[in-house]
């Protein structure tokens, strides 16, 4: 065994719980951030031109983007949470085999879906709501970011997974952080040095879809100076059977109806708060970047939790494992606690760092502190998807998927607007959330109830 091999195992079997969680989730929390920040970035370097409808068109974006990690988690979470199971099994070639059939998956994916936006852009964008005075800076962002950018990207996200699930946290969350601190500064670069005048978001765009091509050779020179047994570039390592392949889907695919499903509930957002004004709209797109900080810390800290919980759900101790779950669920209530009084203090100040607009300041301060009570309910929403992809329960992340999306969040934002307005847009994630968290105490009782016995 060699030393890799042996850290890994200390890791995943032996250190204390606390200790491992960290270990996976601080580097993955500090990349969320990261993502955070260099998605925010470009709405930040928009912002300054003080034009709201270039803030739009690039708002408008957002759920085209969202397909591209829908693809990379049907090979990123399907595939990097089956290695982590295989290698909880003992069962090393068939989790390398599983590793390379995840990349080529994504590779492939990620190609297809640059090519249909392609072909498809115009009716895309106005579907999605682009008026006259949005259009054309959406069809230049999106050009760049999704035409160009997909394939890096989607590649990017899985081998970041991959990595992670192998015991790499620090390499993937350092390739992850790398983009974004190479979009960060070719931000201003492209958009106020290098292109005229009106063509920032142009800029935007191109330096988004370089930072993810850098990202995306990053973890490719990293994978061959790893030498990894599980992780490789082989390409000759052969297919994996046929019951991972159905593991690889089973969890892979619900795991994509996730960012699906946002990008749905995204999309009335943007369709029904246009309706009201662009100002309004780029107040919402400008929120729902703001919302994420404690949102990605949370992420961060399950996709730290999930190569635990997989591994040792795998070996057989699931004490390790509810362990595990325990406390990423302590520290990440104890995060968004903290985050939500930050928001309700520092709304208008947050929200004037991206557009010095009074009528957008005023909106997006009232928004978020709306939205930002949600923050704790949102959090245990994804915890226990995550954990179920862990596991294997593709079926119980689906239905926390579907219920959250497409039972409880989109009606309620038609209930809420036809009975309250505009405002109602905002408050519809806190309601239904509540019973959305209260649907994954009650999934996550059954499945303790099926394991009790090893549990004790």
């Amino acid at each position: 065994m060699d030393r890799a091999q042996k850290v890994n195992r200390e890791l995943f079997e032996e250190m204390p719980v606390p200790k491992a969680v960290m270990t996976m989730a601080v580097p993955t929390i500090v990349a969320q951030l990261i993502i955070l920040i260099y998605n925010m970035a470009d709405t930040f370097f928009i912002g300054r031109t003080n034009n709201p409808f270039m803030v739009a068109g690039a708002s408008l974006i957002l759920p085209i983007f969202n397909v591209t990690i829908a693809v990379a988690n049907i090979a990123g979470v399907g595939g990097g949470t089956l290695v982590a199971r295989l290698l909880g099994r003992g069962d090393p070639a068939e989790a390398k085999r599983v590793a390379s059939f995840s990349m080529r998956f994504s590779l492939f994916g990620g190609l297809l879906f640059s090519l249909l936006t392609a072909l498809f852009m115009a009716p895309l964008l106005r579907t999605l709501g682009a008026s006259e005075e949005t259009f054309d800076f959406a069809r230049q962002y999106c050009g760049c970011v999704i035409v160009c950018g997909a394939a890096p990207t989607v590649l990017s996200m899985t081998m970041g997974n991959l990595l992670r699930n192998v015991g790499c946290a620090k390499q993937a969350g350092f390739g992850v952080s790398l983009g974004g601190v190479v979009n960060i500064l070719l931000d201003p670069l492209f958009m106020f040095v290098i292109l005229p005048p009106g063509q920032e978001i142009l800029g935007a765009g191109i330096a988004t879809a370089l930072s993810n091509c850098i990202t995306c050779c990053y973890f490719l020179i990293v994978i061959l100076r790893l030498r990894s047994e599980i992780v490789t570039l082989e390409l000759r390592v052969g297919m994996p059977k046929r019951e991972q392949l159905a593991a690889f889907f089973a969890v892979g695919l619900p795991a994509a109806a996730g960012p699906f499903l946002f990008d749905l509930d995204y999309i009335v957002i943007d369709r029904l708060m246009a309706s009201y004004s662009d100002r309004a709209l780029a107040a919402v797109g400008i929120v729902l970047k703001v919302e994420r900080l404690p949102l990605n810390a949370g992420v961060g800290l399950c996709l730290g939790m999930t190569p635990l919980a997989a591994y040792n759900f795998s070996s057989g101790n699931l004490k390790r494992m509810e362990d595990v779950l325990r406390f990423t669920r302590r520290t990440g209530i104890l995060i968004a606690a903290v985050s939500i009084t930050l928001y309700e203090l520092f709304a208008p100040q947050l929200i004037r760092l991206f557009l010095n607009d009074a009528v957008t300041v005023g909106f997006g301060s009232r928004f978020l502190r709306i939205r930002a009570i949600a923050t704790i309910l949102m959090f245990l929403c994804f915890i226990y998807v995550h954990f179920f992809q862990a596991v294997g329960r593709g079926d119980y992340a689906l239905t926390l998927a579907v219920g959250r999306w497409a039972v409880f969040n989109i009606p309620m934002l038609f209930l809420l607007n036809a009975l309250f307005g505009m405002y109602g847009i905002v408050w519809a994630q806190f309601v239904s959330d509540c019973f959305v968290a209260l649907l994954s105490a009650l999934i996550y009782r059954r499945f303790r109830r099926r394991h009790a016995a090893a549990l004790r």
